[in-house]
């Protein structure tokens, strides 16, 4: 790995119909073996089943979606004199929303239903009104997180 320089973060292009970066982010979550107009459709599809469903802009449901799902902490295991300890860490803004859009992907895929598309739309619209699996998920960090306050002091 080269020491000189830095990384950058690039982001995608925003989305064409909706010029917003998460949108295009969830387009390049879905994506499967290289067909993004497919995954286009999937997330599309989706936004138009949630304007007829919550009579809101889906973009709107969308974004809270992912910050009701966005975590604030997290654990990470932390190898501290030959014992592993759980060490609760503040999550970055970018890893939050990956973290969100992931879980939302993740319990999308698992409902049932005949499309992903409406999956995908159910699962959005659940998590924007703070319910469902996805919420229930961050709450589970957010509870490991405080049931190891006590390693805090081995945060690196």
């Amino acid at each position: 790995m080269s020491r000189r320089n830095i990384s950058k973060k690039r982001f995608p292009q925003p989305d064409s119909l909706y010029n917003s970066f998460l949108v295009s982010l969830l387009i390049t979550r879905i994506l499967k073996s290289g067909k993004k107009n497919l995954a286009k459709n999937i997330v599309h599809q989706a936004f138009d089943i949630i304007k007829k469903k919550t009579d809101q802009d889906p973009l709107e449901v969308f974004e809270k979606a992912i910050r009701n799902a966005s975590p604030v902490v997290e654990v990470k295991a932390r190898r501290v004199g030959g014992s592993t300890y759980q060490v609760p860490i503040e999550v970055s803004g970018f890893r939050a929303t990956n973290l969100s859009l992931r879980w939302i992907l993740r319990y999308s895929g698992q409902r049932v239903g005949r499309s992903m598309a409406i999956k995908l739309a159910n699962e959005i619209i659940d998590t924007s009104n703070e319910i469902g699996n996805t919420i229930k998920k961050k709450e589970e960090i957010h509870k490991m997180a405080e049931a190891n306050k006590a390693f805090a002091h081995f945060r690196y």
